[in-house]
Protein backbone atom coordinates (compact mmCIF):
# COMPACT_ATOMS: atom_id res chain seq x y z
CA UNK A 1 0.00 0.00 0.00
CA UNK A 2 0.85 3.54 -0.78
CA UNK A 3 1.57 5.84 2.12
CA UNK A 4 0.45 9.39 1.62
CA UNK A 5 3.46 12.11 2.25
CA UNK A 6 2.62 13.91 5.15
CA UNK A 7 1.50 17.85 4.80
CA UNK A 8 2.34 17.87 0.85
CA UNK A 9 3.83 20.67 -0.70
CA UNK A 10 4.91 21.65 3.03
CA UNK A 11 8.69 20.97 4.12
CA UNK A 12 9.35 19.34 7.12
CA UNK A 13 12.31 18.85 8.56
CA UNK A 14 13.98 15.51 7.28
CA UNK A 15 13.90 13.74 10.88
CA UNK A 16 9.61 14.85 11.05
CA UNK A 17 9.56 13.64 7.50
CA UNK A 18 11.16 10.29 8.01
CA UNK A 19 9.38 9.26 11.12
CA UNK A 20 5.88 10.15 10.23
CA UNK A 21 6.47 8.03 7.35
CA UNK A 22 8.19 5.30 9.20
CA UNK A 23 5.03 5.10 11.28
CA UNK A 24 2.31 5.37 9.06
CA UNK A 25 4.04 2.67 6.72
CA UNK A 26 4.02 0.59 10.03
CA UNK A 27 0.65 1.01 10.81
CA UNK A 28 -0.81 0.23 7.40
CA UNK A 29 1.52 -2.99 7.30
CA UNK A 30 0.68 -4.31 10.72
CA UNK A 31 -2.89 -3.33 11.11
CA UNK A 32 -6.26 -3.38 10.12
CA UNK A 33 -6.61 0.31 9.71
CA UNK A 34 -10.38 2.39 9.92
CA UNK A 35 -10.75 6.16 9.65
CA UNK A 36 -11.30 7.41 13.07
CA UNK A 37 -13.58 11.02 12.91
CA UNK A 38 -12.82 14.03 13.89
CA UNK A 39 -14.42 17.19 14.50
CA UNK A 40 -14.70 18.68 10.62
CA UNK A 41 -12.93 21.78 11.86
CA UNK A 42 -9.84 20.25 13.40
CA UNK A 43 -8.41 17.71 10.76
CA UNK A 44 -6.49 20.44 8.71
CA UNK A 45 -6.07 23.28 10.84
CA UNK A 46 -4.51 26.78 9.59
CA UNK A 47 -3.83 30.12 12.11
CA UNK A 48 -1.02 32.64 12.55
CA UNK A 49 1.58 31.91 15.58
CA UNK A 50 3.53 35.31 16.18
CA UNK A 51 2.97 36.38 12.38
CA UNK A 52 3.99 33.22 10.83
CA UNK A 53 1.80 31.16 8.94
CA UNK A 54 0.38 27.60 11.40
CA UNK A 55 -0.28 24.92 9.66
CA UNK A 56 -1.95 21.15 11.33
CA UNK A 57 -2.35 18.35 9.92
CA UNK A 58 -3.93 15.41 12.08
CA UNK A 59 -4.48 11.96 10.55
CA UNK A 60 -6.50 9.30 13.06
CA UNK A 61 -7.25 6.06 12.28
CA UNK A 62 -8.62 2.81 14.40
CA UNK A 63 -7.32 -0.74 14.20
CA UNK A 64 -7.88 -3.50 16.58
CA UNK A 65 -6.91 -3.32 19.46
CA UNK A 66 -6.52 0.31 19.08
CA UNK A 67 -9.54 2.50 19.62
CA UNK A 68 -7.47 5.80 18.50
CA UNK A 69 -4.20 6.18 16.78
CA UNK A 70 -3.28 10.14 16.04
CA UNK A 71 -0.38 11.57 14.02
CA UNK A 72 0.20 15.35 14.05
CA UNK A 73 2.45 17.23 12.54
CA UNK A 74 2.71 20.57 12.44
CA UNK A 75 4.49 23.49 10.88
CA UNK A 76 5.00 27.19 11.62
CA UNK A 77 6.42 29.05 9.16
CA UNK A 78 9.89 28.37 9.09
CA UNK A 79 10.96 28.06 12.48
CA UNK A 80 8.90 25.35 13.92
CA UNK A 81 7.84 21.39 13.06
CA UNK A 82 6.34 19.84 15.63
CA UNK A 83 5.70 15.51 15.19
CA UNK A 84 3.48 13.95 17.87
CA UNK A 85 1.82 10.70 17.96
CA UNK A 86 -0.12 8.81 20.39
CA UNK A 87 -1.46 5.50 19.85
CA UNK A 88 -4.71 4.79 22.39
CA UNK A 89 -5.28 1.29 23.22
CA UNK A 90 -9.28 -0.07 24.05
CA UNK A 91 -8.90 -0.08 27.97
CA UNK A 92 -10.16 -3.73 27.52
CA UNK A 93 -6.35 -5.20 26.47
CA UNK A 94 -4.77 -3.39 28.81
CA UNK A 95 -1.46 -1.98 26.92
CA UNK A 96 0.53 0.59 27.45
CA UNK A 97 0.34 3.96 25.57
CA UNK A 98 2.97 4.45 22.76
CA UNK A 99 3.74 7.75 21.70
CA UNK A 100 6.65 10.05 20.51
CA UNK A 101 6.92 13.76 19.94
CA UNK A 102 9.86 15.51 17.34
CA UNK A 103 10.35 19.66 18.16
CA UNK A 104 12.61 21.26 15.33
CA UNK A 105 13.07 24.98 16.00
CA UNK A 106 15.09 26.86 13.85
CA UNK A 107 16.05 24.00 11.85
CA UNK A 108 17.59 22.51 15.20
CA UNK A 109 15.52 18.89 16.99
CA UNK A 110 15.65 20.75 20.10
CA UNK A 111 13.88 17.54 21.83
CA UNK A 112 12.77 13.97 20.72
CA UNK A 113 11.00 11.89 23.34
CA UNK A 114 9.55 8.26 22.70
CA UNK A 115 7.83 5.93 24.61
CA UNK A 116 5.59 3.22 25.91
CA UNK A 117 3.61 4.32 28.92
CA UNK A 118 2.10 1.56 30.90
CA UNK A 119 -1.36 1.97 32.03
CA UNK A 120 -1.37 -0.14 34.99
CA UNK A 121 -1.84 0.49 38.15
CA UNK A 122 1.51 -0.92 38.82
CA UNK A 123 3.15 1.97 36.85
CA UNK A 124 4.91 -1.54 34.96
CA UNK A 125 4.72 -2.61 31.91
CA UNK A 126 3.33 -6.01 31.06
CA UNK A 127 6.10 -8.96 31.17
CA UNK A 128 6.29 -9.58 27.95
CA UNK A 129 7.18 -5.89 26.86
CA UNK A 130 9.81 -5.87 29.67
CA UNK A 131 11.51 -9.09 27.99
CA UNK A 132 11.44 -7.57 24.46
CA UNK A 133 12.54 -4.02 25.19
CA UNK A 134 15.34 -5.96 27.55
CA UNK A 135 16.78 -7.47 24.33
CA UNK A 136 16.31 -4.56 21.99
CA UNK A 137 20.03 -3.09 21.50
CA UNK A 138 19.24 0.63 22.93
CA UNK A 139 21.61 3.42 21.56
CA UNK A 140 23.68 5.91 24.12
CA UNK A 141 22.84 9.59 23.10
CA UNK A 142 25.17 12.41 24.35
CA UNK A 143 22.46 14.90 25.66
CA UNK A 144 19.66 13.18 27.53
CA UNK A 145 17.22 15.74 28.93
CA UNK A 146 15.24 15.82 31.92
CA UNK A 147 11.45 14.90 32.25
CA UNK A 148 8.83 17.31 33.21
CA UNK A 149 7.30 17.82 36.59
CA UNK A 150 4.49 15.55 35.19
CA UNK A 151 6.47 13.25 33.69
CA UNK A 152 5.60 10.21 36.18
CA UNK A 153 3.62 8.33 33.08
CA UNK A 154 6.39 7.62 31.44
CA UNK A 155 7.99 3.98 31.81
CA UNK A 156 11.63 3.34 33.06
CA UNK A 157 12.67 3.04 29.00
CA UNK A 158 11.53 6.79 27.81
CA UNK A 159 13.93 8.23 26.05
CA UNK A 160 13.83 12.10 25.85
CA UNK A 161 17.03 13.33 24.09
CA UNK A 162 18.22 16.33 22.14
CA UNK A 163 19.64 14.62 19.12
CA UNK A 164 23.52 16.55 18.74
CA UNK A 165 24.45 14.93 15.14
CA UNK A 166 22.77 13.50 12.01
CA UNK A 167 23.76 10.07 13.36
CA UNK A 168 22.37 10.30 16.47
CA UNK A 169 18.80 11.65 14.63
CA UNK A 170 19.15 8.21 12.71
CA UNK A 171 19.92 6.46 15.87
CA UNK A 172 16.33 8.01 17.62
CA UNK A 173 14.79 6.87 14.61
CA UNK A 174 15.95 3.19 14.67
CA UNK A 175 14.40 3.38 18.39
CA UNK A 176 11.10 4.80 17.76
CA UNK A 177 10.74 1.97 14.56
CA UNK A 178 11.60 -0.93 16.67
CA UNK A 179 8.99 0.07 19.55
CA UNK A 180 6.50 0.43 17.28
CA UNK A 181 6.96 -2.47 15.45
CA UNK A 182 7.22 -4.25 19.18
CA UNK A 183 3.89 -2.49 20.37
CA UNK A 184 2.40 -4.08 17.26
CA UNK A 185 3.03 -7.06 17.64
CA UNK A 186 2.22 -6.88 20.96
CA UNK A 187 -1.04 -5.78 19.94
CA UNK A 188 -1.52 -8.50 17.70
CA UNK A 189 -1.63 -11.29 20.87
CA UNK A 190 -3.68 -8.81 22.71
CA UNK A 191 -6.93 -10.75 24.52
CA UNK A 192 -9.56 -8.92 26.71
CA UNK A 193 -9.60 -8.31 30.38
CA UNK A 194 -11.51 -9.23 33.29
CA UNK A 195 -13.92 -6.24 33.42
CA UNK A 196 -13.10 -5.20 36.81
CA UNK A 197 -8.83 -5.11 35.15
CA UNK A 198 -10.57 -3.03 32.19
CA UNK A 199 -11.41 -0.12 34.55
CA UNK A 200 -8.35 -0.24 36.09
CA UNK A 201 -6.46 0.59 32.58
CA UNK A 202 -9.26 3.16 31.80
CA UNK A 203 -7.86 4.93 35.18
CA UNK A 204 -4.60 4.42 34.00
CA UNK A 205 -5.15 6.34 30.45
CA UNK A 206 -7.42 9.29 32.35
CA UNK A 207 -3.81 9.53 34.56
CA UNK A 208 -2.28 9.76 31.34
CA UNK A 209 -4.48 12.25 29.24
CA UNK A 210 -4.77 14.72 32.62
CA UNK A 211 -0.87 14.27 32.56
CA UNK A 212 -0.62 15.14 29.39
CA UNK A 213 -2.98 18.58 29.48
CA UNK A 214 -0.33 19.99 32.05
CA UNK A 215 1.94 20.50 28.86
CA UNK A 216 2.27 24.10 29.30
CA UNK A 217 4.16 24.56 26.92
CA UNK A 218 1.63 23.14 24.04
CA UNK A 219 -1.86 24.77 25.68
CA UNK A 220 0.38 28.43 25.33
CA UNK A 221 1.24 27.92 21.73
CA UNK A 222 -2.36 26.91 20.71
CA UNK A 223 -4.12 29.49 23.12
CA UNK A 224 -1.49 32.38 22.02
CA UNK A 225 -2.14 31.23 18.01
CA UNK A 226 -6.30 30.81 18.44
CA UNK A 227 -7.44 31.38 21.73
CA UNK A 228 -7.96 29.56 25.26
CA UNK A 229 -11.02 27.99 24.56
CA UNK A 230 -10.12 26.74 21.23
CA UNK A 231 -6.91 25.39 22.52
CA UNK A 232 -8.81 23.18 25.59
CA UNK A 233 -11.24 21.95 23.33
CA UNK A 234 -8.43 20.96 20.67
CA UNK A 235 -6.31 19.32 24.10
CA UNK A 236 -9.55 17.12 25.14
CA UNK A 237 -10.88 16.43 22.14
CA UNK A 238 -8.32 15.56 19.52
CA UNK A 239 -5.07 15.43 21.46
CA UNK A 240 -6.00 13.55 24.61
CA UNK A 241 -10.01 12.50 24.24
CA UNK A 242 -11.09 9.69 26.47
CA UNK A 243 -14.03 7.40 26.24
CA UNK A 244 -16.55 7.05 28.72
CA UNK A 245 -15.68 5.34 32.26
CA UNK A 246 -17.00 1.45 31.74
CA UNK A 247 -19.13 0.43 34.29
CA UNK A 248 -18.81 -2.90 37.10
CA UNK A 249 -20.66 -5.32 36.24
Amino acid sequence: MTVPRPLPQVQLHPLVDQLARCILEIWHQSLVLAPYELPADLGYIEGRLEGERLQIENRCYSAPPFRKMHLELAKVGKNLDILHCVMFPDFTYGLPMFGCDIVVGRDQVSAAVADLSPTHPSGQLPESYQNCLAILPKAQFAHERKLPAWGDIFSSHCLFIRPTSLQEEQQFLRWVQALLQLHCQQAQDARPLPTEQQQRHWRGQHHYCTQQQHNDKTRRVLEQAFDPDWADRYMTTVLFDLPPEPALL
